[in-house]
């Protein structure tokens, strides 16, 4: 990238590879991805971080059950029997800023809502959710830039937290997935918002659908907290109406034209309303989110069947705690 502003990029040239196949606008911008990457390595930075914090042989000296993977020394893992994701203890998580209902309530921990999108349970979950990232997020952040991107990255994660605070309370919880299913939503309200500029319209909206509705239906397994899924992606979802508005098909080409001709508007009309309604389902969303979760209400109390959307009993499994 020659410009010396970090948010611009080249022009795209073509039919650049970067773009989905049924995208068809040619005059965007396209920018280098570099802060995807660093939430990357900041995440994995922190779990290593945390696994020294955890010090599994010390901490289990004298016990029967052993660490798991001995020869790393203190960033050994927990017994499997206690996190069969090759991780810290739930002591160190919370320790080290899960979220945690009591403590953010009666506690006025409420940093722990930030904090614990940046904590992972295990290599197994920092892994699956880091790929996630980089498959998702750098595709966005070529074509949006690093701001937009990155601000609905972290409000969506701040979202599920909220989310999954008003419905588990007896349970921590870690995890960048509130954020990932945030930048899933926004994917979707981009290509709703921005229909104009997509061919195939309807085979890429299926598709989208299905690769959410596939995630979404694994959060009704046991200990996956699927209410941060769903907080993250309807904060996402919204946001993306707000922050990703493309010019309409044909607009910047018809800058171009003789001065007696039509210019388009750069919009549709239906994009502003998407914008204004998303722009106050948002503030009214955080806003009634907030109050009551610092006013200690429990979710489950104005819902009763809501418990189903994180975890479905089974004869394989409970959903006991949750």
């Amino acid at each position: 990238m020659t410009s010396g502003d970090l948010e611009r990029g080249t022009k795209n040239r073509g039919n650049s590879s970067n773009f989905p196949l049924y995208y068809v606008e040619t005059a965007e911008k396209q920018w280098t991805s570099w802060l995807i990457p660093m939430f990357v390595v900041a995440n994995i930075a922190v779990f290593i971080v945390v696994m020294y914090v955890n010090d599994c042989p010390k901490k289990n000296l004298g016990s029967e059950r052993s660490c798991v993977a001995k020869f790393l020394g203190r960033f050994s893992f927990q017994p499997l029997k206690e996190n069969p994701l090759f991780g810290p203890s739930s002591a160190t998580l919370e320790k080290m800023g899960a979220l945690e209902w009591n403590k953010v309530v009666r506690g006025d921990q409420g940093w722990r809502l930030i904090t614990c999108m940046w904590l992972h349970a295990g290599v197994i979950h920092v892994l699956a959710n880091m790929l996630s990232l980089v498959f998702i997020g750098i595709r966005l952040e070529q074509q949006f830039g690093f701001v937009r991107v990155g601000l609905i990255y972290l409000v969506s994660g701040f979202g599920g937290s909220i989310f999954s605070s008003l419905f588990i309370q007896r349970n921590i919880s870690v995890g960048a997935s509130g954020a990932l299913f945030g930048l899933l939503g926004a994917m979707l309200s981009e290509l709703l918002t921005n229909w104009t500029i997509y061919s195939n319209k309807i085979a890429a909206l299926l598709t989208l659908v299905v690769i959410i509705a596939i995630n979404l239906a694994v959060g009704i397994l046991p200990h996956v907290d699927n209410f941060a899924h769903i907080g993250g992606f309807f904060t996402g979802f919204l946001l993306g109406f707000v922050l990703l508005l493309r010019p309409q098909f044909g607009w910047v080409e018809s800058r171009h034209f003789h001065a007696a001709a039509p210019v388009k508007s750069k919009h549709k009309a239906y994009q502003y309303v998407f914008l204004l309604a998303a722009a106050v389902l948002l503030i009214v969303g955080f806003t009634l989110g907030l109050l009551m979760l610092f006013k200690g209400e429990n979710g489950n109390d104005h819902c009763s069947w809501c418990h189903y959307l994180s975890c479905v009993p089974t004869s394989k499994w409970n959903c006991e705690n949750r």
